[in-house]
């Protein structure tokens, strides 16, 4: 189950990139024991929203969520990254979790995904099935009996597919 901690942030000055957020705030994270798993951050009538998903090896809880919250807008405060005013969330990337980075997919290998496309492939831009793993910068999908290598950069979205099978052995 995810997580959610939700803050409201004063206002801030000049707007930063989000791999500059991502390098300003992971140092934070780190220093918690946990992994910043991704970061979003997006403005909608004048107000910023950055969301913060973080993972942890034994789970994400409700703590992790409030200790990240307060160190990263402590940060944030000090540093001043935004021009205006923002709400921070800060929650596990859940059971359905992204995947963006060649390190997420590693790591989810053995799992059903969905995967977006940028562009047609086949005449298709959705695939679902077992992600096998990465071969060089390429994530190797099995649908049914066939194998298809994407390359990073042709996905757009891609996100693990929640599995509830309670079958007992």
């Amino acid at each position: 189950m995810a997580h959610f901690l939700f803050l409201l942030v004063r206002s801030m000055s000049p707007d930063m990139n989000q791999n500059q957020l991502v390098e300003l705030v992971t140092p934070t994270i780190e220093s918690l024991g946990l992994e910043l798993w991704a970061l979003e951050y997006q403005t909608f009538r004048n107000r910023g929203l950055l969301r913060i998903f973080i993972e942890a090896s034994d789970g994400v809880t409700l703590e992790h969520c409030e200790k990240v919250s307060r160190e990263v807008s402590a940060l944030l405060d000090a540093d001043d990254p935004f021009a205006g005013p923002f709400t921070l969330e800060v929650s596990s990337p859940g059971l359905d979790r992204s995947l963006s980075q060649s390190s997420h997919f590693q790591r989810c290998a053995g799992s059903e995904i969905k995967v977006k496309l940028r562009s047609a492939y086949e005449g298709r831009k959705n695939f679902q099935g077992l992600l096998v793993g990465l071969d060089g910068d390429e994530v190797v999908l099995r649908v049914g009996e066939e194998e298809y290598l994407f390359p990073l950069d042709l996905i757009e979205k891609a996100a693990v597919v929640p599995s509830f099978d309670n079958k007992s052995k």
